[in-house]
């Protein structure tokens, strides 16, 4: 697993990953996530493709940097989009990226105690996966959302760069 810069080549093939139905719900497309993700340069958006081999299987999107006190991104840092294709879920894929965003985060960032991400309550919620992974709730509410957060340096993975 590989996460990959999204090239106007790839691109057509990264917006084909889709989620189940049930989990549309929860979470926005590739394509809608590469619009605001345009519409919102000062959040400082970081979009990769998760590949596997050949090709891809998920997306996942960070804000890196955000501004403080912009009441539209009130983390520094935060796991604004996962997915993984419906068809890859279930073998780790998801888990890996996590791996690899902390890594990164820890590398390039080692000011960042926390990655912050957010996500809608309901049946098919991501948010147990959040949470087996080491996410605890924070208490808040961001647009609807339950915000979660990880401590980077206490449940992060360890380095195998």
């Amino acid at each position: 697993m590989r996460l990959v810069e999204i090239t106007d080549t790839s691109r057509p093939l990264v917006e084909a990953v889709r989620v189940s139905p049930l989990q549309e719900t929860y979470v926005d497309g590739v394509a809608d996530s590469l619009e605001e993700a345009a519409r919102s340069p000062e959040a400082r958006p970081w979009c990769r493709a998760v590949y596997v081999g050949d090709a891809p299987v998920g997306f996942v999107m960070l804000g890196l940097d955000a501004p403080p006190g912009d009441e539209r991104y009130p983390f520094h840092c935060f796991l604004w989009r996962l997915l993984i294709d419906e068809r890859f879920q279930r073998r780790g894929y998801g888990t890996a990226t996590i791996d690899a965003v902390v890594r990164l985060l820890l590398r390039s960032r080692p000011g960042i105690d926390a990655l912050f991400t957010s996500v809608a309550p309901g049946p098919a919620s991501p948010v147990g996966f959040y949470e087996r992974y080491g996410f605890v709730r924070t208490g808040e509410i961001f647009d609807d959302e339950i915000v979660l957060r990880l401590d980077l340096h206490t449940g992060a993975p360890p380095p195998s760069d």
